[in-house]
């Protein structure tokens, strides 16, 4: 039976593994077919050396959209100029350390200006790329193929 932990005590919780945790995810594009993929870093969570889209948790008491434009801003170094919601996923994994991982991913389409991004969070981030569907790079974030399949039905990367 679990301990029950009265509300004044700190516990703290590991988003993702203690609890779902809920992200708010882009999938970055220029709006002619391509899109924007990072190669995760010594710093990231988990996935290091894999390409992936951009996201991360959503903080206590912020929308959606301001995590995505926070996220953006944060990792990208630039803003958001249009965004479109697409769809939401569930992303169960195994991490590093062998913790079992559950996440809610709040998936949006997000139009950038490509000559304003670099790199904002160089400790997670190897290297940025703007890709179409036949140069992706591998190898690629074990829930990738989840904002992959949506980009390509919305024609978003072709």
């Amino acid at each position: 039976m679990n301990k029950i932990v009265p509300a004044i005590d700190k516990v703290d919780l590991r988003r993702g593994i203690d609890h779902i945790g809920v992200s708010a995810v882009s999938v970055v594009h220029d709006g002619k077919g391509k899109i924007l993929l990072h190669k995760r870093g010594k710093g990231a969570r988990d996935e290091r050396g894999h390409w992936d889209v951009i996201g991360g948790a959503i903080e206590f008491g912020e929308t959606i959209e301001e995590a995505i434009t926070r996220e953006i801003k944060e990792e990208l170094c630039t803003k958001p100029l249009d965004m479109v919601f697409l769809i939401v996923f569930d992303a169960h994994r195994v991490n590093q350390d062998k913790d079992k991982t559950h996440w809610i991913a709040i998936l949006y389409a997000v139009k950038v200006e490509p000559k304003t991004v670099k790199i904002g969070e160089p400790h997670k981030m190897d290297a940025i790329g703007w890709f179409g569907l036949k140069d992706l790079p591998k190898p690629p974030h074990s829930q990738l193929h989840k904002a992959l399949k949506v980009a390509m039905q919305t024609k978003i990367i072709i």
